[in-house]
């Protein structure tokens, strides 16, 4: 006899009722419902409505479950291809027909389908009047015996570094020690002990980790904690004196030390479900994944893509055949601004500290000529959150350069004169200087001595003849406000344009309603150092990056507003650029700051001459206050915060020595 293919694609109703004859010239139907059906059931795993011959469809369900159960993570789908009937039919045989199958599986990041075609035996039921399916392993997969399986394995691709400037390697593979219990070698009555003492030595927590001990497997090896190779205070001898532990050596994407610019940076660990579930496929469970900061955000370019193989497996678990490989694509490094010297040195300043150990603080240090962000620095009092690059505080008078361009571009100049109160009412509400302003400051002062001596009353004054309009550009001009440009998903500061009243006469002093960053004020002294807006750049030529790292490449490139590709900047009005005679102004006032006013504990910083500006923030009513300092030194502006301190310029600003101090001894050994 010879087959006749029917292609599915191509049947037409008519054709779907065509009878073919049989020997004794009955007419029967066409085998192309009962084709469908069991394509339809391969991809439900129900057959209740599939005509089966030698088996039902419960057995038919199971099948299909033993089968392609390890591979559930990837959608498969099943197409009929066609029906294959004879063209004539011997009156000794069965009829029959051949139903071609081809299955596809979707794998995850790569375009490369896994696809196989297998076919399925139908036989005609004369009493019955129906065409049924003869199920068997080998309708679901190439070769694929009674009992066998499917199954996948993954072959992780190396994670590309995260790269700092100059092309310093910031993060990369450093060697680790997995340290944890090992059952199979430790009496059950002896784990407990065993359990609590690793914890109580490593410094977890030891109840849950002897409950993680008993919960496990009778042979499991249960770890409590991995620790870098050449970094711990655990030593090998500490570790060998406890029964059970065994030790694994690794490897882990790791920065130079644990703290180092760990909140902007981020950590790395085994992927959670809930990370596996949201990557649709792109991760799997065991993965080593990103957790927090640059390596969360950007993961997917870190990481690669990991090579997956697909595998015919014999019931008793024995692999048969490779049927399908990908092999894995490294990750790509990502590249950042960030100078190993200086943001060490901004570590080493705020943990040296003693009073910031409880306290939130940070130091951020920009390069205004190109807008690169050198450190961004979190205090051991911010317990690991990146207050450099996330802190939400008031500026106090830090914010007083933004209000110095909103009333220079009301017509003051630097020379203009306006009375220093001790203190001034707007709409009931009293304010008054800081209780140590000089009073020999006092009386009708020039703008640049307002700003110098910190004068609360002229600033707040002015409040009401510039408008929030006008503040709220200058904020822009210097950089503080506007769409996030590091590629990190920073916040740098917010100044509204519809404040009135007291709340206008607060924000002049940077009270009231107004936010700020760190990073924000550091770009404020940058803005000025560099004669022009500033948009600050961390992460460069991030290849998936978004559109917020995208920015950051091109404004690093130029270091001005205009530069950045997000439609916001480009439809700026010219009040929110900086113009480079305004920077001067302000640079020229902010070196009055540092000559004779609440800064002069920065003249003895060696190297280039430093100009800047303290600022104090109250923020409750027990007089607790934030403090800040911003500054500039050649080609390098600062910005220093602690959430509660003792005055801008007693708090931060020896921070901001202390940096400035040993960037230049850096320099000087260089």
């Amino acid at each position: 006899m010879r087959p006749v293919s029917r292609n599915v694609a191509a049947l037409t109703t008519a054709s779907l009722l065509v009878a073919s004859l049989s020997a004794c010239g009955e007419q029967r139907p066409a085998p192309d419902a009962t084709a469908e059906a069991l394509v339809a059931a391969l991809t439900t795993g129900d057959f209740s409505s599939v005509p089966l011959n030698g088996t039902d469809a419960a057995a038919a369900g199971d099948a299909v479950v033993q089968a392609f159960e390890p591979l559930a993570g990837l959608e498969r789908t099943h197409q009929l291809l066609g029906v294959d009937v004879p063209e004539e039919t011997d009156a000794a045989e069965e009829p029959a027909a051949t139903a071609r199958i081809e299955t596809t599986w979707d794998v995850p990041a790569t375009e490369d389908d896994f696809t196989y075609t297998t076919t399925a035996e139908l036989t005609y039921d004369a009493e019955a009047e129906r065409w049924e399916a003869l199920f068997g392993p080998e309708v679901l997969a190439p070769g694929l015996t009674a009992g066998g399986y499917l199954a996948d394995s993954r072959t992780p691709a190396a994670r590309g570094d995260i790269l700092g400037e100059g092309g310093q390697t910031l993060v990369t593979e450093r060697d680790v020690l997995n340290i944890g219990i090992d059952k199979a070698n430790l009496s059950t009555e002896a784990q407990p002990a065993a359990a609590r003492e690793l914890a109580e030595l490593v410094g977890i927590d030891a109840d849950a980790y002897v409950d993680q001990v008993a919960a496990a497997g009778q042979s499991a090896w249960v770890q409590a904690i991995t620790l870098r190779a050449n970094d711990r205070d655990v030593t090998d001898a500490q570790l060998a004196a406890i029964d059970g532990v065994l030790v694994q050596q690794g490897t882990l994407p790791l920065a130079p030390t644990r703290e180092f610019a760990r909140p902007v940076l981020g950590t790395v660990g085994p992927a959670t479900a809930e990370i596996v579930e949201a990557s649709e496929g792109r991760i799997a469970a065991g993965d080593v994944t990103g957790r927090s900061g640059l390596q969360a955000r950007y993961d997917e370019q870190l990481a690669g893509t990991a090579g997956l193989s697909i595998a015919r497996y014999t019931e008793d678990g024995e692999k048969a055949e490779e049927l399908f490989a990908t092999a894995p694509q490294d990750g790509a490094d990502v590249q950042t601004t960030l100078d190993a010297d200086l943001q060490t040195a901004a570590e080493t300043v705020l943990n040296g500290a003693a009073e910031l150990e409880d306290v939130p603080s940070a130091l951020v240090a920009i390069r205004p000529s190109d807008s690169a962000v050198l450190a961004a620095a979190s205090g051991p009092g911010s317990g690991g959150y990146n207050t450099a690059l996330l802190g939400q505080y008031a500026p106090g008078s830090t914010f007083k350069v933004v209000s110095a361009l909103a009333m220079l571009r009301g017509g003051a100049t630097a020379d203009s004169s306006f009375e220093c109160t001790e203190t001034t009412t707007v709409n009931g509400k009293t304010f008054k200087n800081f209780d140590a302003y000089p009073s020999a400051a006092l009386g009708p002062i020039p703008l640049s001595e307002a700003l110098a001596q910190s004068c609360n009353t002229v600033f707040v004054n002015a409040g009401a003849d510039v408008g929030a309009a006008a503040v709220a550009d200058a904020a822009a001009a210097l950089g503080l406000t506007g769409e996030d440009t590091t590629g990190t998903g920073a916040f740098r500061g917010s100044v509204p344009a519809d404040s009135e009243g007291t709340e206008l006469a607060a924000n002049m002093i940077g009270q009231g309603v107004v936010l700020a960053s760190p990073l924000g004020m550091a770009t404020v002294a940058a803005s000025v150092a560099a004669g022009q807006t500033v948009q600050p750049a961390l992460v460069l030529d991030a290849a998936d990056s978004d559109d917020e790292a995208d920015a950051s490449g091109a404004a690093a490139e130029s270091g001005t507003a205009d530069a950045s590709p997000t439609a916001e900047a480009d439809a700026a009005p010219s009040s929110s650029t900086l113009a480079a005679e305004e920077a001067e102004a302000l640079a020229q006032m902010m070196g009055g700051v540092v000559d004779h006013g609440t800064l002069t504990l920065l003249q003895d910083v060696p190297g280039e001459p430093v100009i800047g500006k303290s600022g104090t923030a109250e923020y409750d009513d027990e007089q607790n206050a934030h403090a800040w300092t911003i500054a500039i030194q050649g080609d390098l502006a600062v910005a220093a915060f602690v959430e509660t301190g003792d005055g801008g310029s007693r708090t931060a600003g020896p921070l901001v020595r202390d940096f400035l101090t040993a960037v230049q001894a850096e320099t000087d050994q260089n």
